[in-house]
């Protein structure tokens, strides 16, 4: 590992810190509007996974395959069978399968990951593999993954796993943040965690340049470092995308880390505070007062929902008579809330989040107005621009606010583009862009087009272009748990076919080690797919998604079998129980 230093005068170590942040969360306009993605892209209106159709003509689609013998047409088969989803009943008992091998394991203590084992380690002779990132997807692998075979290092600014579900309640106060929160170094001491913001990449020499503020004392300074992989992983995820909108990044908080509830926590605080000096009049109160959620997807309800429960439970107790100049505006550009569910719980969560004020102290509700409404959606509203103290839409309205929380689309990080960049030069990576817009195009198994798999890319940050998937959490997490199994199962993730002149079947399907004896797992997945001698792709299994809607209550909608009939549906105090 290379060390020189980036800055050589000592600078504060909170300024070093944005300045580092700055450079890797921002990119230009055109890229910001040209990637923009917005939340839950990847399923249909149903939640569903989006699944290209075979027969389906699509001109947007890379470059098909084109076999010029009987090698390469056979190939080719072999690869289209094994991509299609495997039948659901033999898919569930696949994953039953891998459930009861990790019950034997952990009760024969196989695979220890203990602070006991961790010494005395001999690291020198095994394959290193680089992961950037310490979220759901990085997690899931860190869990599973055989460090007995394998080198792992961490390279993330963040040193520990945020539960994102949570964090619209710790943005409240309604949870602590220390209780969402979990150490990368406690989740599998025998990896190597560094403290750093992946900043290039090098696919040639197999390098990871990163920077990190380095203090002495009160004096910091930015240091970059250059780690080698044999194996790169990137789960970097997405950020938060402004859609190139003037004044949001300037003037609204976002939704994506601990430091952004903080922040938020702080604010809300602050308008009630400023609210409550005798200097402000009435018109004045209630501008102070309206929060503006942009966005209506999970992230926007949650929060807008959070925070009508601290107003209901906490605003008598500390403002009593300020409750009465709170506006909630929750704004949308589409004609509905919560995309990826289903219309009835879309009409449930509308439904909570406009009922009236609830408080079991009757002498607050005298104090409020006639017909008081704290929830109001704007549906149909695009926003035009942001300003300091009034949100402008397409439609000319303005909404003056005191808060404005910005939770519409994710869009890429610097470090992704640059990655797609320097593949852009391979046709397949350059052509499936017409697909993953600004996310890392990858194979079935994970492995980046055009990287000759050693990336491999799974998360927000990435795209299958051969069945797309939501961008979320669960499915982070699977894939994580996905690959390490692999890995750690000895399948070869770069094996070369030397017969063939075609690019796109030169890198084979990962094949497993001869000398293992499979598992029962891996043989009802070889029954599956109909091929015994390479990896079964990844498969999303989709356990359905909840949303919390205020009040003790929330959305349910559980998946029990592919079919849109197959489902289960709470809401309420059962789906808040579920949730």
């Amino acid at each position: 590992m290379k060390i020189t230093q980036l800055c050589a005068s000592p600078t504060n170590e909170k300024t070093l810190r944005e300045e580092i942040t700055e450079k890797s969360t921002i990119v230009n306009m055109e890229d910001e509007i040209k990637y923009a993605t917005t939340i839950g892209e990847g399923a249909n209106a149903d939640g569903e996974v989006v699944v290209q159709d075979e027969n389906e003509k699509d001109t947007d689609q890379p470059t098909s395959y084109s076999a010029t013998n009987e090698a390469d047409l056979a190939l080719r088969k072999k690869v289209e069978r094994a991509i299609k989803p495997r039948a659901y009943p033999l898919f569930l008992a696949e994953k039953g399968a891998i459930i009861v091998q990790d019950v034997i394991d952990s009760v024969s203590n196989k695979n220890d990951i203990s602070y006991d084992n961790v010494y005395g380690e001999v690291k020198n002779s095994k394959e290193r593999i680089v992961i950037l990132g310490t979220g759901w997807g990085a997690a899931a692998f860190l869990k599973e993954i055989d460090t007995n075979k394998f080198d792992v290092t961490i390279i993330s600014p963040r040193n520990f796993f945020l539960f994102t579900p949570m964090l619209a309640g710790a943005s409240v106060g309604t949870v602590e943040y220390r209780s969402i929160t979990e150490n990368i170094r406690g989740i599998n001491p025998r990896a190597n965690y560094l403290e750093g913001t992946a900043v290039e990449i090098d696919s040639t020499s197999n390098t990871v340049l990163s920077q990190s503020v380095v203090c002495e004392g009160n004096s910091c300074t930015i240091e970059d470092f250059t780690v080698e992989y044999d194996k790169l992983l990137i789960t970097v995820g997405a950020q938060t995308n402004t859609f190139g909108i003037p004044g949001v990044r300037e003037h609204c908080c976002f939704l994506k880390q601990v430091e952004d509830a903080r922040k938020i926590r702080t604010s809300i605080v602050n308008c009630f505070e400023r609210a409550n000096l005798p200097t402000m009049s009435e018109e004045q109160c209630v501008n102070v007062l309206t929060f503006a959620v942009i966005g209506a997807g999970p992230t926007g309800v949650e929060f807008a929902s959070e925070l009508r429960d601290f107003i209901e439970q906490d605003g008598p107790k500390f403002y009593p008579d300020l409750l009465k100049y709170v506006r909630i505006k929750v704004i949308e550009a589409s004609p509905t809330i919560l995309a990826p569910f289903d219309k009835t719980l879309q009409e449930e969560a509308i439904k909570q989040l406009t009922r009236d004020v609830m408080t079991k102290d009757p002498n607050v509700l005298n104090l409020l107005p006639e017909k008081f409404k704290l929830t109001e959606l704007l549906l149909n509203s695009g926003v035009s621009e942001v300003k300091e103290d009034k949100i402008l839409l397409n439609d000319g309205k303005e909404i003056p606010y005191g808060l404005a929380v910005w939770a519409a689309g994710n869009g890429p990080l610097p470090i992704t583009l640059q990655l797609i960049d320097i593949l852009k030069e391979n046709a397949m990576q350059a052509d499936a862009q017409a697909i993953a817009r600004g996310r890392i195009a990858t194979d079935p198994w994970l492995r980046v087009l055009g990287a000759g798999g050693d990336i491999i890319a799974f998360g927000d940050c990435s795209c299958i272009t051969t069945g797309q998937l939501p961008a979320t959490a669960q499915v982070a997490g699977q894939q994580g748990e996905y690959l390490a199994r692999l890995l750690s199962q000895g399948y070869d993730m770069c094996p070369v076919n030397p017969l063939t002149d075609l690019e796109e079947l030169a890198l084979l399907p990962p094949q497993p080690d001869p000398t293992r004896p499979k598992t029962v797992a891996e043989n009802i997945a070889a029954f599956a797919i109909q091929a015994d001698d390479i990896a079964a792709p990844f498969q999303f299994l989709n356990l359905g998604i909840l949303a919390y809607t205020g009040g003790g209550s929330a959305l349910a909608q559980l998946q029990v079998a592919p079919a849109e009939k197959a489902r289960l549906k709470g809401t309420g105090k059962i789906g808040f129980g579920l949730w």
